[in-house]
């Protein structure tokens, strides 16, 4: 393993890196490749790289005023262990354009990662809306 390096330059991205790991996830496994396109060109996106290979992403969708949305983090799977999520996870809260804001995410299971970053579950106040494209095939 070389230098870590993390990144907010959307050059770097791999994208098919990206691709493949989202079509593996729970929560993205049914998102077209135009509908990550477009999610990438629309938000803040973090690259974790390893002598250049990208081993790990993580999008951030924010008015940049009030609120962002941490999604679609992930770390590749032998890369996993070894602190680079909280590295990742670190950099962005601590960040210059996101420290001040609110931040919110949905996880299935990562709760107590994410509480150490001082996220907190509040399932009692959250609200979700399924959009029409799944909501219809039901």
């Amino acid at each position: 393993m070389e230098e870590i390096v993390i990144s907010d330059d959307k050059s770097l991205l791999d994208r098919e890196v990206i691709y493949r790991f989202l079509a593996s996830s729970y929560w993205a496994n049914k998102r077209r490749r135009e509908t990550i396109n477009q999610s990438i060109e629309q938000s803040i996106c973090y690259g974790v790289y390893d002598g250049g290979k990208q081993i790990g992403f993580a999008r951030i969708v924010t008015d940049e005023a009030t609120m962002y949305w941490l999604c679609d983090v992930f770390i590749d799977e032998h890369y996993r262990g070894k602190g680079i999520g909280m590295q990742l996870i670190d950099e962005i809260v601590h960040s210059d354009k996101l420290a001040h804001l609110f931040g919110y995410l949905g996880t299935k299971d990562a709760h107590d990662f994410y509480q150490a970053f001082d996220f907190q579950l509040e399932e009692e106040k959250v609200m979700t809306r399924i959009p029409n494209f799944p909501r219809n095939k039901m």
